[in-house]
C-alpha cells in the first residue's frame, strides 16, 4: 500500500490537473479507510509555500502542498506564488476537500521610490522589494485589477526574453529558447530566474559528450571550481548559473530602475482591490533598507500595508540564539511588528533545493514566537473566510465600522481563525452589515 500511496503522491504534481484531481480524491478515500494517517496538529503553519505556478524546488502542485500539509498536520497551510494566482482555486478546492484550513496569494517585485538609494530586501538592487499579498478570495480578480494582473506576467516575460539573450550570448555554445527549453518546464508558461538556471543546466548537459567537457565549461563560464558545482543540474550549479549569470555583476543583467517593477504603493492598490491583505517581506534586518525598518513600515502603511511576512528559517543559526546577529534582527523586527499590531505571516517558500517543508516551531529560536506566527495565520485563513463567504474581511467596511483598534480587531480575526473548522464557513454565508463581532463567534461555536 505504501508503494500505491507513493505514485498518487507523485501523480499529484503531474501537468495535468485531471490526474492530479483523481489523484487526491483516491489518496483522501485511503486517509477515510485509515491506510493513510495524518498527523496530529502541534501549532506548526506555513502559509508561504510557492507552487509549481511560479517555482518549487521539489515540484510540487497546489494540491500536493495542501496533501502534504494536512498530512503533517500543519494548522493552516497558504501558498503565495510569484507574479500569479494561477493555482489558487485548486489549492482552495485541495484545502476544502480535505478540510485544511487555507489562504493563497501572490509574491512579486516592486520599486519604492523613497528608498531609491537603499538596498532593501532584493540583494544588490537598490529601491527594489520582494513584496506580497495574502488572503486573495479568488483568481479571478475584479475588472479593475484585470490589465494590472496581465502586465504583470508581460513584464516578467519580457525581463526574461532579455536576460535569457544576454546570458546566450555570454555562453555560446548553450543557448536557450525560451519558449522550447523554459517553458516547458512550467504548467502555466510562468517561468522565473530558477527555471531558466535549470533549462541551462539541461541544455548543457545535452551539448558535450562527457563529464569532463562539461565540468570544464561550466568552470570556465563560472569562474568557480569544479567541486562547487553539482553537476549535472544540483544545487551548487543551478545557485552558481543565477549568481554569476543573472544577479548583479553577471552578464545577464541589467540594473533595474523605476519603470522595471510596480511600486509598492501600486501594488498594494492591485491586493487591496482584489480582496487581499498587502503585506511587506522581511529579509534578515541586515540591509541599508531593513536598518530603517521603522521608516520603511512607515511608508508601506501609508499605501495600504496591514501585515508582514517573514521566512524565520533562514533567520537563525540553531544553538546560537541571540548570539547570532540575524536572530537577534528577528526577535527585534517581531517586536515592532506587535508594537504596530502589524499581523505575522510565516513560512518556509520552499523555491530552493533544501528548504523545509515547515519551520521548526519547536527550536529554542523559534518557540518563544510560535502563538505569535499561529496568530498570524489564522487571522489570514479567517480573513479569506469572511472574504469569500460575505465579504468582511479584515480590511472591509465592515472591519472599519466595528473595532475601535487594530488590536481589538486581530484579537477577533485570531479567534475566529482558531474556532472556525473549514467546514463551517458556509455559516458566516451572507451575514449582514449590522452583525456584530461577538455573535459571528457565537454563531460559530
Amino acid at each position: 500500500m505504501t508503494q500505491h500511496v507513493e505514485q498518487l503522491e507523485a501523480q499529484l504534481d503531474s501537468f495535468s490537473s485531471s490526474v492530479r484531481l483523481e489523484a487526491l480524491e483516491e489518496l483522501i478515500e485511503l486517509a477515510k479507510s485509515g491506510e493513510v494517517e495524518f498527523a496530529q496538529s502541534d501549532g506548526s503553519s506555513n502559509v508561504h509555500f510557492h507552487t509549481f505556478y511560479s517555482y518549487n524546488a521539489e515540484g510540487y502542485s497546489p494540491s500536493k502542498i495542501a496533501w502534504l500539509a494536512k498530512k503533517a498536520g500543519l494548522n493552516a497551510a497558504g501558498m503565495v506564488d510569484f507574479d500569479v494566482l494561477d493555482g489558487l482555486e485548486e489549492f482552495y478546492a485541495a484545502a476544502s476537500l480535505l478540510g485544511l484550513k487555507d489562504c493563497g496569494g501572490m509574491e512579486t517585485r516592486v520599486f519604492v521610490p523613497e528608498f531609491s538609494d537603499k538596498e532593501i530586501n532584493s540583494p544588490g538592487e537598490p529601491g527594489v522589494a520582494y513584496h506580497v499579498g495574502v488572503g486573495f478570495p479568488t483568481a479571478d480578480v475584479p475588472d479593475e485589477c484585470k490589465s494590472f494582473k496581465k502586465n504583470l506576467i508581460k513584464t516578467v516575460r519580457k525581463r526574461n526574453e532579455g536576460l535569457i539573450g544576454r546570458v546566450n550570448e555570454y555562453l555560446s555554445s548553450v543557448v536557450l529558447d525560451y519558449e522550447q527549453d523554459v517553458l516547458p518546464l512550467t504548467p502555466a508558461g510562468n517561468a522565473t530566474e530558477r527555471h531558466i538556471c535549470l533549462a541551462y543546466a539541461r541544455k548543457a548537459r545535452g551539448c558535450f559528450c562527457n563529464d569532463d567537457e562539461l565540468g570544464a565549461f561550466w568552470s570556465e563560464k563560472l569562474g568557480c571550481a569544479l567541486d562547487e558545482l553539482q553537476l549535472p543540474e544540483g544545487l551548487g550549479l543551478l545557485n552558481m548559473i543565477r549568481a554569476k549569470t543573472m544577479k548583479r555583476g553577471g552578464v545577464g543583467y541589467v540594473k533595474p530602475d523605476a519603470g522595471s517593477f510596480p511600486t509598492m504603493a501600486e501594488m498594494n492598490s492591485f491586493i487591496l482591490a482584489a480582496g487581499g491583505i498587502a503585506t511587506l517581506a522581511w529579509l534578515d534586518g541586515t540591509s541599508e533598507g531593513e536598518k530603517e525598518i521603522e521608516k520603511l513600515l512607515g511608508i508601506a502603511m501609508a499605501s495600504g500595508v496591514a501585515a508582514v511576512n517573514i521566512v524565520p528559517d533562514r533567520n537563525y543559526t540553531a544553538g546560537l540564539g541571540e548570539k547570532d546577529q540575524k536572530c537577534k534582527n528577528l526577535y527585534e523586527f517581531v517586536k515592532v511588528a506587535e508594537k504596530l499590531d502589524l499581523p505575522i505571516i510565516v513560512g518556509t517558500e520552499m523555491n530552493s533545493p533544501g528548504q523545509k517543508f515547515v519551520d521548526d516551531f519547536s527550536s529554542t529560536e523559534l518557540s518563544p514566537l510560535k502563538e505569535i506566527f499561529l496568530k498570524g495565520a489564522y487571522i489570514v485563513y479567517s480573513h479569506l473566510a469572511m472574504q469569500r463567504q460575505c465579504r468582511k474581511g479584515y480590511l472591509s467596511e465592515w472591519a472599519k465600522g466595528n473595532f475601535e483598534t487594530i488590536s481589538a480587531k486581530n484579537e477577533f480575526f485570531s479567534e475566529l481563525g482558531k474556532k472556525l473548522g473549514p467546514d463551517r464557513q458556509g455559516l458566516l454565508a451572507d451575514l449582514n452589515d449590522s452583525v456584530l463581532p461577538q455573535q459571528i463567534l457565537n454563531k460559530i461555536k
